[in-house]
């Protein structure tokens, strides 16, 4: 990067909107084989705000993420995060926005095997070659409730714990907005509800914005809207969500396709 090419956290963020994608088209193939995923899709992650995506299987729910996270390109209209339109940025800008304003959480974790707990949390950081913020660093860690386990590798690890350890690593770096995508789908209810809970703390205590996908209604529950797409559209919302709510808005989309 040359000095006098800005650097994407130098930009102007929009108050109160962590992300937002604005006439989101996502189309993959072509003639007789083209799937629109995204089908012209507005929608705001507002910050400091826990946010659930939902929908059945082939809604479109992961491709919204995946497109507002700048891990996947839009056909058309934009994403943001903050103030800064993803679609400006060359290759350099894109990594260094999401490696400095973007956390992520996989339903398999993507914990490195050989690293200790501690070092797979700072490892972003590592890798960007920047100094963790130590007391940043300990709160995560009190969060997690690890502190024990410091030194232990993945593999000596519950898959709850890892699926903190996960959460943690996704927040070290003190990221804008951090993109759940099924956090839950490996774990057993029990331990779902502590990876749940510690997202939720995130929101309540670090002023994160979170979106998460997620086919269960329990873990929609935990957020402070709900998102319900079918057939790449956004086709309702709804506001403090709760599990039986979630479940009856699915149980009638479901009658209405049938």
């Amino acid at each position: 990067m040359s000095a006098t090419e800005p650097r994407a956290t130098t930009l102007d963020l929009v108050p109160d909107v962590a992300a937002r994608v604005a006439d989101a088209v996502k189309v993959y193939g072509v003639g007789a084989t083209e799937v629109r995923a995204l089908d012209h899709v507005t929608v705001d992650f507002p910050a400091a705000r826990f946010t659930a995506v939902m929908g059945p299987s082939g809604s479109g729910k992961s491709t919204l993420m995946h497109c507002a996270a700048g891990l996947d390109t839009l056909s058309a209209g934009s994403a943001w995060i903050g103030g800064t339109e993803l679609g400006t940025l060359n290759d350099r800008r894109l990594t260094l926005l999401r490696r400095e304003r973007i956390g992520f959480v996989f339903q398999a974790f993507n914990l490195v095997p050989t690293l200790t707990v501690r070092e797979n949390i700072t490892l972003p950081l590592d890798l960007a070659g920047a100094a963790p913020d130590q007391a940043w660093l300990d709160s995560l860690i009190d969060v997690i409730g690890l502190g024990d386990r410091l030194h232990h590798r993945p593999g000596e690890l519950s898959g709850g714990q890892q699926q903190r350890v996960a959460v943690a690593r996704a927040l070290a770096g003190r990221p804008q907005v951090v993109f759940a995508d099924e956090p839950t789908g490996n774990l057993d209810s029990r331990t779902g509800g502590e990876v749940l809970g510690l997202l939720r703390r995130a929101v309540d205590e670090m002023g994160r914005c979170v979106v998460m996908v997620t086919h269960d209604p329990t873990a929609a529950g935990y957020a402070d809207q709900a998102l319900f797409l079918a057939d790449g559209r956004l086709v309702d919302r709804m506001d403090a969500p709760t599990a039986d709510r979630v479940l009856d808005r699915m149980k009638a989309f479901e009658r209405r396709q049938s």
